[in-house]
């Protein structure tokens, strides 16, 4: 187990006198819902046209859209204060919304099937329509090495069932608290051999108090038995967002170096 600490105090506040990135809300095309979807895009301070920038598909929960890592988990004052500090890569961090349907606001009943089924139809949103939509209208890099997906609980299970399943798109994955959408390790990583020299950070982070633990630990322990190396941070906390805002400070500051 990797030893890690949490985050120092004062990470999550405002600071005056620093240079800020920027977070904007955009609308792409999505042939595979067949409407227009939005997501959140934040670009790092001094974001230039002269180079090109890694990309991080940061996403939500079950209860969540493409604004909830921006109304509760102050991402953005985050990467700022890791900029600030010389701790991150400048990266572009992108905010989908993983529910990929028509109506996709968290509204009515969150488990409903069809909204179940439209989490997992963001596999193909994400790779054929946000990714090459980005990818045409920022100054991002194109390649896999320096792409990467996570997300906290519904979005953690996500980032980990895209991320290990399409390896040729994503070298870095990560998992807060990842729910019961998580596909079994075996399905997860049915070639370890391959998902070791093909992953450059495999995270996975839970709360010791989060009823959901035993998800995360069952690839951990999975991965540990196969010999794929990976990050596993057990922190003080429950299913909550002081645990995810403390994955996203440790998680992004390992990506891209």
């Amino acid at each position: 187990m990797t030893l890690i600490s949490s985050a120092p105090a004062g990470y999550d506040q405002y600071r005056e006198n620093i240079q800020r990135g920027v977070m904007e809300i955009i609308d792409y095309p999505s042939t595979t819902v067949g409407n227009s979807r939005k997501a959140m895009v934040y670009t790092p301070p001094q974001y230039s046209s002269t180079n090109a920038y890694p990309v991080l598909y940061l996403l939500h929960g079950i209860g969540g859209d493409e604004a909830e890592w921006h109304n509760h988990g102050s991402p953005q004052i985050i990467l700022d204060n890791l900029c600030s500090d010389n701790l991150l890569e400048p990266m572009i961090v992108v905010f989908p919304n993983g529910r990929a349907m028509v109506n996709d606001r968290a509204e009515g009943d969150l488990f409903a099937p069809e909204k179940i089924q439209a989490f997992e139809r963001f596999e193909s949103d994400l790779l054929h329509d946000l990714i090459p939509y980005i990818e045409s209208n920022y100054l991002a890099h194109t390649s896999r090495d320096k792409r990467a997906i996570a997300g906290l609980s519904m979005g953690g299970g996500q980032s980990l069932n895209i991320g290990l399943g399409n390896l040729d798109h994503f070298a870095w994955v990560g998992a807060f608290s990842a729910a019961p959408n998580t596909r079994t390790p075996e399905v997860l990583v049915p070639d370890p051999s391959e998902a070791t020299s093909l992953l450059s950070l495999l995270w996975l982070s839970c709360g010791d108090q989060d009823n959901l633990i035993n998800i995360s630990l069952g690839v951990h322990q999975y991965l540990t038995q196969h010999g794929v190396p990976h990050i596993w941070h057990e922190e003080s906390g429950g299913h909550d967002w002081p645990v995810w805002k403390n994955d996203l400070y440790l998680f992004s500051q390992r990506l891209f170096k």
